[in-house]
Protein backbone atom coordinates (compact mmCIF):
# COMPACT_ATOMS: atom_id res chain seq x y z
CA UNK A 1 0.00 0.00 0.00
CA UNK A 2 1.59 3.24 -1.19
CA UNK A 3 0.76 6.93 -1.08
CA UNK A 4 1.02 8.52 -4.53
CA UNK A 5 1.45 12.28 -4.20
CA UNK A 6 0.97 14.27 -7.41
CA UNK A 7 1.86 17.93 -6.99
CA UNK A 8 0.14 20.00 -9.70
CA UNK A 9 1.65 23.46 -9.93
CA UNK A 10 -0.59 26.52 -10.00
CA UNK A 11 -4.17 25.27 -9.77
CA UNK A 12 -6.77 26.90 -7.55
CA UNK A 13 -10.50 26.63 -7.01
CA UNK A 14 -12.18 29.67 -8.55
CA UNK A 15 -15.66 30.60 -9.75
CA UNK A 16 -17.10 28.87 -12.80
CA UNK A 17 -16.43 31.15 -15.77
CA UNK A 18 -15.34 31.08 -19.39
CA UNK A 19 -11.89 32.11 -18.15
CA UNK A 20 -11.75 29.04 -15.88
CA UNK A 21 -10.59 25.94 -17.79
CA UNK A 22 -11.94 23.65 -15.06
CA UNK A 23 -15.50 24.74 -15.81
CA UNK A 24 -15.08 25.62 -19.49
CA UNK A 25 -13.69 22.20 -20.42
CA UNK A 26 -15.31 20.06 -17.71
CA UNK A 27 -17.33 17.97 -20.20
CA UNK A 28 -14.16 17.15 -22.16
CA UNK A 29 -12.16 15.84 -19.20
CA UNK A 30 -13.60 12.46 -18.13
CA UNK A 31 -10.53 11.58 -16.07
CA UNK A 32 -10.90 14.73 -14.01
CA UNK A 33 -14.63 13.98 -13.68
CA UNK A 34 -13.76 10.55 -12.30
CA UNK A 35 -11.22 12.07 -9.92
CA UNK A 36 -13.75 14.67 -8.72
CA UNK A 37 -16.65 12.24 -8.37
CA UNK A 38 -18.65 13.94 -11.11
CA UNK A 39 -17.99 17.50 -9.96
CA UNK A 40 -15.98 20.30 -11.52
CA UNK A 41 -13.10 21.90 -9.65
CA UNK A 42 -14.89 25.22 -9.10
CA UNK A 43 -16.03 27.35 -6.18
CA UNK A 44 -19.49 26.50 -4.89
CA UNK A 45 -19.30 22.78 -5.66
CA UNK A 46 -20.22 20.34 -2.91
CA UNK A 47 -17.34 17.89 -2.75
CA UNK A 48 -17.36 14.38 -1.25
CA UNK A 49 -16.03 13.89 2.27
CA UNK A 50 -16.14 10.10 2.34
CA UNK A 51 -13.35 8.50 4.36
CA UNK A 52 -11.94 7.01 1.15
CA UNK A 53 -12.47 10.05 -1.09
CA UNK A 54 -11.94 13.59 0.16
CA UNK A 55 -11.97 16.80 -1.86
CA UNK A 56 -11.62 20.26 -0.33
CA UNK A 57 -10.20 23.70 -0.92
CA UNK A 58 -7.30 24.63 1.37
CA UNK A 59 -5.52 27.89 2.10
CA UNK A 60 -2.30 28.78 0.28
CA UNK A 61 -2.01 32.40 1.41
CA UNK A 62 -0.20 31.56 4.67
CA UNK A 63 -1.43 34.69 6.51
CA UNK A 64 0.76 36.85 4.30
CA UNK A 65 -0.50 39.65 2.05
CA UNK A 66 0.12 39.56 -1.67
CA UNK A 67 0.04 36.77 -4.20
CA UNK A 68 1.41 33.35 -3.21
CA UNK A 69 4.56 32.26 -5.04
CA UNK A 70 6.11 28.91 -5.88
CA UNK A 71 9.24 29.04 -3.73
CA UNK A 72 7.48 29.67 -0.45
CA UNK A 73 4.30 27.81 -1.40
CA UNK A 74 6.04 24.61 -2.39
CA UNK A 75 8.32 24.73 0.63
CA UNK A 76 5.26 25.12 2.88
CA UNK A 77 3.53 22.24 1.11
CA UNK A 78 6.57 19.95 1.30
CA UNK A 79 7.64 20.76 4.88
CA UNK A 80 4.56 21.80 6.84
CA UNK A 81 6.33 25.05 7.78
CA UNK A 82 5.09 28.55 6.95
CA UNK A 83 7.89 29.45 4.57
CA UNK A 84 6.35 32.81 3.64
CA UNK A 85 6.48 33.91 7.28
CA UNK A 86 10.13 32.84 7.50
CA UNK A 87 11.00 34.96 4.47
CA UNK A 88 8.59 37.74 5.44
CA UNK A 89 6.78 37.64 2.10
CA UNK A 90 5.74 35.33 -0.67
CA UNK A 91 8.79 34.45 -2.77
CA UNK A 92 9.53 32.51 -5.93
CA UNK A 93 9.91 30.75 -8.18
CA UNK A 94 12.97 29.22 -6.47
CA UNK A 95 13.29 28.67 -2.71
CA UNK A 96 14.76 31.64 -0.83
CA UNK A 97 18.06 31.07 1.00
CA UNK A 98 16.21 31.45 4.33
CA UNK A 99 13.96 28.47 3.62
CA UNK A 100 16.36 26.06 1.95
CA UNK A 101 17.27 24.66 5.40
CA UNK A 102 13.59 23.70 5.82
CA UNK A 103 13.73 21.67 2.61
CA UNK A 104 16.88 19.96 3.90
CA UNK A 105 15.57 18.90 7.29
CA UNK A 106 11.78 19.27 7.50
CA UNK A 107 10.54 17.90 4.18
CA UNK A 108 8.39 14.81 3.99
CA UNK A 109 11.05 13.28 1.76
CA UNK A 110 13.77 13.73 4.37
CA UNK A 111 11.53 12.62 7.25
CA UNK A 112 10.56 9.44 5.41
CA UNK A 113 14.17 8.76 4.42
CA UNK A 114 15.33 9.13 8.03
CA UNK A 115 12.56 6.83 9.24
CA UNK A 116 13.65 4.10 6.85
CA UNK A 117 10.64 4.45 4.59
CA UNK A 118 10.92 4.05 0.85
CA UNK A 119 10.30 7.38 -0.88
CA UNK A 120 10.78 7.89 -4.59
CA UNK A 121 10.64 10.88 -6.95
CA UNK A 122 9.32 9.83 -10.35
CA UNK A 123 10.19 12.89 -12.44
CA UNK A 124 13.18 12.85 -14.77
CA UNK A 125 15.22 15.71 -16.18
CA UNK A 126 17.15 16.07 -19.45
CA UNK A 127 20.91 16.72 -19.57
CA UNK A 128 20.37 20.44 -20.27
CA UNK A 129 18.54 20.79 -16.95
CA UNK A 130 21.48 19.42 -14.98
CA UNK A 131 23.96 21.57 -16.91
CA UNK A 132 21.96 24.72 -16.19
CA UNK A 133 21.28 23.88 -12.55
CA UNK A 134 24.92 23.06 -11.81
CA UNK A 135 26.00 26.30 -13.44
CA UNK A 136 23.46 28.57 -11.75
CA UNK A 137 23.09 26.57 -8.50
CA UNK A 138 19.36 27.21 -8.75
CA UNK A 139 17.29 24.16 -7.95
CA UNK A 140 13.53 24.05 -7.68
CA UNK A 141 11.97 23.28 -4.30
CA UNK A 142 11.25 19.69 -5.30
CA UNK A 143 14.66 18.89 -6.75
CA UNK A 144 16.44 20.62 -3.86
CA UNK A 145 14.36 18.60 -1.40
CA UNK A 146 15.00 15.28 -3.11
CA UNK A 147 18.73 15.86 -3.57
CA UNK A 148 19.16 16.82 0.07
CA UNK A 149 17.42 13.64 1.20
CA UNK A 150 20.23 11.71 -0.46
CA UNK A 151 18.40 10.71 -3.64
CA UNK A 152 19.71 10.98 -7.17
CA UNK A 153 17.49 12.72 -9.72
CA UNK A 154 16.29 10.69 -12.67
CA UNK A 155 17.53 11.42 -16.17
CA UNK A 156 17.22 9.95 -19.65
CA UNK A 157 18.23 6.39 -18.72
CA UNK A 158 15.39 6.00 -16.22
CA UNK A 159 12.84 7.30 -18.72
CA UNK A 160 14.09 4.86 -21.35
CA UNK A 161 13.77 2.01 -18.85
CA UNK A 162 10.21 2.93 -17.90
CA UNK A 163 11.27 3.89 -14.37
CA UNK A 164 10.59 7.64 -14.58
CA UNK A 165 8.45 10.18 -16.44
CA UNK A 166 9.17 13.47 -18.14
CA UNK A 167 7.67 16.76 -17.02
CA UNK A 168 4.95 16.75 -19.68
CA UNK A 169 4.27 13.03 -18.99
CA UNK A 170 4.52 11.49 -22.46
CA UNK A 171 8.07 12.35 -23.55
CA UNK A 172 7.00 14.30 -26.63
CA UNK A 173 8.62 17.57 -25.51
CA UNK A 174 11.94 15.82 -25.12
CA UNK A 175 11.62 14.29 -28.60
CA UNK A 176 10.41 17.44 -30.35
CA UNK A 177 12.25 20.19 -28.50
CA UNK A 178 15.44 18.46 -27.33
CA UNK A 179 15.91 15.80 -29.99
CA UNK A 180 16.05 12.99 -27.43
CA UNK A 181 14.63 9.81 -28.93
CA UNK A 182 12.34 8.59 -26.17
CA UNK A 183 9.68 5.89 -26.53
CA UNK A 184 6.20 7.17 -27.37
CA UNK A 185 3.88 6.78 -24.39
CA UNK A 186 0.21 7.43 -23.71
CA UNK A 187 -1.86 7.84 -20.56
CA UNK A 188 -2.14 4.11 -19.96
CA UNK A 189 1.63 3.72 -20.23
CA UNK A 190 2.26 6.53 -17.75
CA UNK A 191 -0.34 5.17 -15.32
CA UNK A 192 1.38 1.79 -15.50
CA UNK A 193 4.77 3.38 -14.74
CA UNK A 194 3.24 5.16 -11.74
CA UNK A 195 1.56 2.03 -10.40
CA UNK A 196 4.64 -0.15 -10.91
CA UNK A 197 6.74 2.38 -9.01
CA UNK A 198 4.12 2.67 -6.27
CA UNK A 199 4.23 -1.08 -5.73
CA UNK A 200 7.91 -0.79 -4.81
CA UNK A 201 7.77 2.20 -2.46
CA UNK A 202 5.94 3.68 0.51
CA UNK A 203 5.54 7.14 -1.00
CA UNK A 204 5.76 8.04 -4.66
CA UNK A 205 6.09 11.73 -5.52
CA UNK A 206 5.71 13.40 -8.89
CA UNK A 207 5.15 16.96 -10.01
CA UNK A 208 3.49 18.58 -13.01
CA UNK A 209 4.28 22.21 -13.78
CA UNK A 210 2.66 22.88 -17.18
CA UNK A 211 -0.57 24.02 -15.53
CA UNK A 212 1.22 26.99 -13.97
CA UNK A 213 2.91 27.79 -17.27
CA UNK A 214 -0.44 27.75 -19.09
CA UNK A 215 -1.94 30.05 -16.47
CA UNK A 216 0.80 32.62 -16.97
CA UNK A 217 0.40 32.43 -20.75
CA UNK A 218 -3.39 32.95 -20.49
CA UNK A 219 -3.85 30.55 -23.39
CA UNK A 220 -7.10 28.55 -23.26
CA UNK A 221 -5.95 25.96 -25.81
CA UNK A 222 -2.71 25.37 -23.93
CA UNK A 223 -4.65 25.24 -20.66
CA UNK A 224 -6.89 22.52 -22.05
CA UNK A 225 -3.85 20.60 -23.31
CA UNK A 226 -2.22 20.66 -19.89
CA UNK A 227 -5.39 19.36 -18.22
CA UNK A 228 -6.00 16.81 -20.97
CA UNK A 229 -2.54 15.32 -20.49
CA UNK A 230 -3.34 14.65 -16.85
CA UNK A 231 -6.83 13.51 -17.81
CA UNK A 232 -5.42 10.73 -19.98
CA UNK A 233 -3.45 9.44 -16.99
CA UNK A 234 -6.17 9.82 -14.35
CA UNK A 235 -8.64 7.35 -15.84
CA UNK A 236 -6.33 4.30 -16.04
CA UNK A 237 -4.63 5.32 -12.78
CA UNK A 238 -7.89 5.58 -10.82
CA UNK A 239 -9.34 2.43 -12.37
CA UNK A 240 -6.30 0.47 -11.19
CA UNK A 241 -5.49 2.29 -7.95
CA UNK A 242 -6.28 -0.82 -5.89
CA UNK A 243 -4.89 -0.52 -2.35
CA UNK A 244 -2.90 2.66 -3.08
CA UNK A 245 -3.97 6.17 -2.09
CA UNK A 246 -3.78 9.07 -4.53
CA UNK A 247 -3.07 12.53 -3.09
CA UNK A 248 -3.20 15.72 -5.16
CA UNK A 249 -2.55 19.31 -4.11
CA UNK A 250 -0.99 22.56 -5.32
CA UNK A 251 1.07 25.53 -4.15
CA UNK A 252 -1.08 28.45 -5.30
CA UNK A 253 -3.86 29.32 -7.71
CA UNK A 254 -3.28 30.44 -11.30
CA UNK A 255 -4.76 28.30 -14.07
CA UNK A 256 -8.33 28.74 -12.82
CA UNK A 257 -8.34 32.39 -13.93
CA UNK A 258 -6.99 32.93 -17.41
CA UNK A 259 -8.22 36.50 -17.23
CA UNK A 260 -5.11 37.41 -15.27
CA UNK A 261 -1.45 36.67 -15.89
CA UNK A 262 -0.51 36.37 -12.23
CA UNK A 263 -1.15 33.86 -9.46
CA UNK A 264 -4.34 34.09 -7.40
CA UNK A 265 -5.28 33.96 -3.72
CA UNK A 266 -7.90 31.27 -4.34
CA UNK A 267 -7.92 28.08 -2.28
CA UNK A 268 -6.01 25.18 -3.80
CA UNK A 269 -7.37 21.64 -4.05
CA UNK A 270 -6.69 18.84 -1.62
CA UNK A 271 -7.81 15.57 -3.16
CA UNK A 272 -7.27 12.21 -1.48
CA UNK A 273 -8.68 8.95 -2.81
CA UNK A 274 -7.94 5.56 -1.29
CA UNK A 275 -7.61 3.85 2.10
CA UNK A 276 -5.36 6.58 3.58
CA UNK A 277 -7.67 9.44 2.57
CA UNK A 278 -9.10 9.82 6.06
CA UNK A 279 -5.75 11.09 7.34
CA UNK A 280 -6.33 14.28 5.32
CA UNK A 281 -9.79 15.11 6.66
CA UNK A 282 -8.50 17.91 8.92
CA UNK A 283 -6.21 19.58 6.37
CA UNK A 284 -7.07 23.29 6.12
CA UNK A 285 -3.86 24.78 4.71
CA UNK A 286 -0.94 23.72 2.56
CA UNK A 287 1.10 23.64 5.78
CA UNK A 288 -1.11 20.78 7.00
CA UNK A 289 -0.40 18.47 4.07
CA UNK A 290 3.04 17.15 5.08
CA UNK A 291 2.00 16.48 8.72
CA UNK A 292 -1.02 14.57 7.40
CA UNK A 293 1.18 12.57 5.04
CA UNK A 294 3.51 11.65 7.87
CA UNK A 295 0.60 10.72 10.13
CA UNK A 296 -0.59 8.28 7.50
CA UNK A 297 2.69 6.40 8.03
CA UNK A 298 2.48 6.55 11.85
CA UNK A 299 3.21 9.87 13.55
CA UNK A 300 5.31 8.39 16.36
CA UNK A 301 7.97 7.24 13.91
CA UNK A 302 8.77 10.85 12.97
CA UNK A 303 8.82 12.52 16.38
CA UNK A 304 12.61 12.37 16.61
CA UNK A 305 13.41 12.83 12.91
Amino acid sequence: MSLIFIFIDGIGIGPAADSNPFSRFADKLPGWELLLNGRSLTAGETFPTDKNHLISGIDANLDIEGLPQSGTGQTALFTGQNAAKVVGRHFGPYPHSKIRPLLKTESFFNKLHNAGKRARFLNAYPPVFFERAEKTKRWSSSTYMVKNAGHELNSTAEVMAGKAITAELFGDYWREKLGINLPKRDGTDVAEIILNAAAETDLLFLEYYLTDKAGHEQDASFAFETLHRLDQVFTPLLNNLSEHTLLISSDHGNLEDLGRKTHTRNPVPLIAKGPLAGHFSEVKSITDVTPAMLSSFGAAEFSEN
